[in-house]
């Protein structure tokens, strides 16, 4: 049962914790000797005391938050047809009155016994509201809160208030439990990974706009970010909150069950990384079945599918590329048959491995599947071929059974993201020049290795970032490819062996990458007269620039190619 405004109003902000903390007075914070060792979960009872509560609604500004959010939480949650919220995160209201206004049926939760009897107030002077409160600690969150409920809300970066992985699994285990078998999860945070990366910066638009309160990094480490809030009677107060970075959240909330991620950057779709002050993560609970994976790709894997199963590109990679091994090639000669080139590659990759006829092989991205029927012919072996392009792979099966290699090859639609295939399944995983077009490669690398058997081996290649190169310098390949980011060496060996893959090497041949889009380049405008039957103007045209802006890149030192082996 929710305990009374009153109840609420006298009780020390410890209560909400786990009910051992000792009392303090209501208006100070206390942090002890060393404010950088605070480091403990429940130590936010502490933080949220009076004086700062009293000042919390100067920091955000309703109205300013009501103009630079608009309709973005209602829009998230009307489209999926919500009806109840639980506001688990509800701090002095904002959110809760918000919903309410809109028609939800909302219950407002919260650690802070200080911050809900704020947020009733809040409630009663704006609309007349009487909230719901229940004084909930995340973690007992089934104990405290009762019912099932469309959607749970958690917001204003407060989940980052939990510092221990115990804790925050444990939280969002009491989250998909209390939502009904199609609800919805959204959870916010700073954008830590710009801050630990790249230094404090912030708009002041969204979320704390207040015009005359300061709100900066005290301290940044990997394992603590303490924020110090300014006011204007010079008054100081600060908040100890564990830095997630946004891969490792959205693992998180995968690892727990939650099927569907979609992540914005201040409420937009598309982002740099380093650009959002706040992410804003909106996760489903609705279970897909492997027939509609699909509905689960990234939104950059979506892109890909998209663009690869058009008619132009289909086409161009067909006609202009090949059309068998769609990958960067090692050319003896510049002017050297894109083919030749291509399959020297996948010649060079396949002796890194020992395959024998009992070798399984699973090939992530595997386009029209060259590399296939040559490890296939070659060594008699049976691959998987993986595709997110269903006009690559009916081409791909075609070309099986004209080459009678079906027996040896099966072809499935389907993402790298989310491997339709059963743990340990695979000897030897392969990816040529695929895996960039993922929104989430730490994803990508952690399906690889569950696929794989123990001793098994990740040979692949992608088009990377140099470790050196600076972002601006990467602008206009993104913008072609609509991605934020590329991959590096740097970082595939930094993940791989995060992932506990014990041998890792890179080929570096990246002088061969601007060889490559320059004979592609080449072949495209030669034969342009005749490639206008099948292929567009304006595709023609785009391609061009692009070929032109991975060359120049390339020759500049900003771009990396080479082939990865790594074993379990």
């Amino acid at each position: 049962m929710a305990k009374s405004v009153d109840d609420l109003a006298r009780n020390d902000a410890a209560d909400a914790g786990d009910g051992g903390a000792e009392a303090v007075n209501l208006q100070e914070q206390v942090f002890g000797e060393n404010p950088l060792e605070v480091r403990d979960t429940d130590h936010y009872t502490h933080e949220y005391v009076g004086g700062f509560v009293d000042k919390w609604d100067d920091l955000i500004d309703w109205k300013k938050r009501y103009e630079s959010e608009g309709t973005f939480f209602v829009d998230q949650l009307r489209a999926r047809g919500v009806k109840n919220v639980l506001d688990a995160a509800t701090g002095t209201g904002f959110h809760s009155v918000r919903l309410l206004e809109e028609g939800f049926e909302t219950v407002s939760a919260d650690g802070s016994a200080q911050m809900l009897a704020k947020a009733f107030s809040n409630g009663l002077a704006y609309g007349g509201h009487i909230l719901r409160v229940v004084n909930a600690d995340w973690r007992w969150l089934n104990r405290d809160v009762h019912g099932e409920y469309d959607a749970i809300i958690c917001l204003g970066n407060s989940f980052t208030h939990l510092f221990s992985e115990r804790d925050r699994r444990k939280t969002l285990a009491e989250f998909y439990a209390m939502l009904k078998h199609d609800g919805v999860l959204i959870i916010d945070q700073r954008n830590y990974d710009s801050i630990l990366d790249s230094g404090f910066s912030s708009k002041h638009t969204y979320y704390y706009a207040g015009d005359d309160v300061q709100a900066e990094p005290d301290h940044v480490d990997e394992g603590l970010a303490r924020f110090k809030y300014t006011f204007p009677d010079k008054s100081e107060f600060y908040l100890n909150m564990y830095p997630l970075r946004k891969n490792y959240m959205r693992r998180l909330m995968r690892e727990v069950g939650f099927q569907r991620i979609d992540t914005y950057g201040d409420f937009q779709e598309t982002y740099a990384d380093d650009e959002p002050d706040f992410f804003i993560h909106v996760a489903e609970k609705n279970y897909r079945t492997e027939d509609q994976l699909s509905d689960v790709y990234s939104n950059a894997v979506h892109t890909a599918r998209d663009y690869y199963n058009s008619e132009d590109a289909d086409n161009f990679y067909y006609r202009v590329w090949g059309g068998n091994d769609i990958h960067v090639g090692l050319y003896q000669t510049p002017d050297e048959d894109i083919d030749a080139a291509s399959r020297r590659t996948v010649e060079r990759m396949a002796a890194k491995a020992e395959i024998t006829p009992e070798t399984r092989i699973l090939d992530i991205g595997a386009g029209y599947g060259g590399a296939a029927r040559y490890l296939a012919r070659t060594y008699g072996c049976k691959v998987a071929c993986l595709n997110l392009s269903e006009v690559e792979n009916a081409r791909n099966v075609e070309f099986n059974r004209q080459e009678g290699l079906d027996g040896l090859i099966e072809v499935k639609d389907g993402s790298f993201e989310d491997i339709p295939y059963q743990d340990n399944a695979f000897d030897l995983v392969w990816s040529q020049d695929a895996i960039l077009h993922s929104g989430d490669r730490e994803r990508v690398l952690e399906e690889v290795v569950r696929v794989l058997t123990p001793r098994g081996l990740f040979v692949f290649t992608d088009p990377m970032a140099a470790d050196t190169a600076e972002k601006r310098d990467l602008g206009p390949i993104l913008d072609r490819l609509h991605l934020d980011s590329l991959g590096s060496p740097a970082f595939y060996r930094r993940h791989l062996n995060r992932l506990g893959l014990q041998t890792i090497d890179f080929d570096d041949l990246s002088d061969y990458l601007p060889v490559h889009y320059g004979r592609v380049l080449e072949v495209l405008q030669s034969r342009e007269n005749e490639l206008s039957e099948f292929i567009g103007e304006e595709y023609r045209t785009r391609m061009k620039t692009g070929l032109r802006n991975w060359v120049t890149a390339g020759d500049g030192g900003n771009l990396a190619w080479g082939i990865f082996t790594a074993r379990t």
